[in-house]
């Protein structure tokens, strides 16, 4: 008998033009043999159906079930395509935990630490992983720059420590620019993390985990045209993405081991993308962040990972759902 899906898009961020696109590739690669879909949009306006007759249809948060064809729709589980708030940091999970409704995603604790950006490296350190030194600021506790630099050294890069996409983030290569660019954090997030440059390649690798076993894809070499990878070189061309990358395995190895070691001491679940730079110099891969809810719009580098290990979505997509049910 087939189960009843919700995949849930949209969000209450700027991050919601890529969760409707992430939405978009999911919905065209479920299984229909396997899974009956429907898409629930959860926006500033309220939390809605998307019927095909392009109408929305109020959702029952009670339950969270919905009225279609003049049934009462409950789920078997949810497929979380929801990037930033509320999808991203925990709370929908929470939510779902409470209405014992399994999902794809990592569980409200590991998504709530890994959305804070400080956090996460935190713990990965605490755990054995290589990571940047960093400054952990708050907007109401001013600090001056030259405090900053006393204990960082130029370049840094300045981001939000909450969210993703890189919105609001920035490169600093000299002091000059460097209050511009926690100006510029600081009206995104009331947390802003400043991290020191770390020379090297940019590694980014999905790990996924289906029938009990951890798997990581094969990785992506990021190549900014831009001086980092920000939002235009995510979503708007301004980067080369090398899928499988091209790289001796002894340091595809390195990654591979350092991604599933961050999936296990995040207690991971679902697919996540972790980001690392490989510093030639130590000959160690630094990890950057976990993405707990990674992009899967056609052009996003998890779809293409999965391509390059030679799996089909519609499998992909599958095997992550009925993961959630053994869960």
């Amino acid at each position: 008998m087939k189960k009843t899906i919700a995949l849930v898009t949209g969000g209450f961020s700027g991050e919601s033009v890529i969760s409707y696109k992430t939405a978009v590739t999911i919905k065209n690669n479920i299984d229909p043999e396997k899974w009956i879909c429907y898409t629930i949009d959860i926006n500033p306006d309220g939390w809605y159906y998307d019927s095909p007759d392009g109408g929305k249809k109020a959702v029952d948060k009670n339950d969270f079930s919905i009225v279609a064809d003049g049934k009462k729709i409950t789920f078997d589980a949810v497929l979380i395509g929801l990037h930033g708030t509320p999808g991203e940091d925990g709370k929908l999970q929470g939510y779902f935990d409470c209405l014992k409704i399994p999902y794809t995603s990592c569980n409200a604790a590991t998504s709530a630490l890994t959305f804070n950006k400080r956090y996460t490296v935190a713990v990965a350190a605490f755990g054995g992983l290589k990571v940047a030194r960093s400054m952990h600021l708050f907007k109401n506790i001013p600090v001056d720059v030259s405090d900053i630099l006393a204990t960082l050294k130029l370049p840094v890069f300045v981001k939000p420590n909450n969210g993703g996409s890189s919105i609001g983030m920035s490169k600093v290569n000299e002091l000059a620019n460097l209050q511009d660019a926690l100006d510029k954090a600081f009206k995104e997030d009331d947390q802003v993390l400043v991290e020191e440059f770390i020379k090297g390649r940019e590694f980014t690798i999905g790990v996924f985990k289906t029938k009990g076993n951890v798997i990581a894809l094969p990785m992506t070499e990021i190549i900014s045209k831009k001086e980092f990878f920000d939002y235009e070189a995510k979503y708007a061309g301004a980067s080369e993405e090398i899928t499988p990358a091209r790289v001796e395995e002894a340091v595809a190895e390195k990654v591979r081991e350092a991604a599933k070691k961050a999936y296990a001491i995040f207690n991971c679940n679902g697919v996540v993308r972790i980001d690392f730079i490989y510093d030639d110099a130590t000959g160690q891969p630094y990890m950057l962040e976990i993405n707990t809810v990674p992009g899967q719009s056609e052009a996003s580098i998890v779809p293409q990972q999965v391509i390059a290990m030679g799996w089909s979505l519609k499998e992909f997509y599958s095997a992550l759902i009925e993961e959630c049910f053994n869960l």
